[in-house]
């Protein structure tokens, strides 16, 4: 069940409320007893990931490119990133 926030605007007074996304919102301050409640806006929750059963995957950070070793059909080294000093073999 969401968790509402409430405000009267009579007398300040704030609320959470646990309530049915069907549920009548709230009208009646427990405070000072007067009709002003409304009901806030909020930002909801965000998701948090913890524990194991994610697959590794997930969220996983891609390795920089690196240079391949010479092949038999090339002797020199190629490097996909094509960057001066990307690697211990590029020049």
């Amino acid at each position: 069940m969401p968790t509402y926030q409430y405000e009267c605007t009579a007398c300040g007074h704030g609320l959470e409320a646990w309530q049915s996304m069907t549920d009548e919102k709230l009208k009646k301050c427990p405070k000072c007893g007067k009709n002003k409640l409304i009901r806030l806006i909020g930002t909801g929750g965000g998701v948090i990931f913890k524990g194991k059963g994610f697959y590794e995957t997930d969220y996983k950070k891609k390795d920089a490119p690196k240079c391949e070793a010479p092949s038999p059909k090339s002797p020199e080294k190629t490097c996909p990133a094509k960057a001066e000093g990307c690697c211990p073999g590029c020049k």
